[in-house]
């Protein structure tokens, strides 16, 4: 996959969204193995779970990093409300 879709596939276990910035071209195959934060997934972890974070193993294991940042999103502002008249 691409990196574009990469960054889509790891809004999965992370709270934030993630945005490929590389500009690195091309189809890749990744395996990466880490233990999921309980707070990104909401499922509790086995007591045996050892293993990297996710952003460890990213730089570790792909030679990524992963940096927070500000930027623009979107969302929706809803201003006014108003009940429905009674016809």
């Amino acid at each position: 996959m691409t990196l574009d879709a990469f960054s889509d596939r790891l809004r999965l276990v992370s709270e934030r969204p993630i945005i490929n910035k590389t500009a690195i071209p091309g189809m890749f195959d990744f395996h990466l193995e880490f233990v999921s934060d309980e707070t990104a997934t909401g499922f509790a972890l086995p007591d045996d779970a050892s293993g990297p974070s996710m952003f460890t193993a990213i730089q570790e294991q792909l030679g990524l990093k992963l940096e927070p940042t500000r930027g623009p999103a979107e969302f929706l502002v809803i201003d006014h409300v108003e009940k429905p008249d009674a016809n």
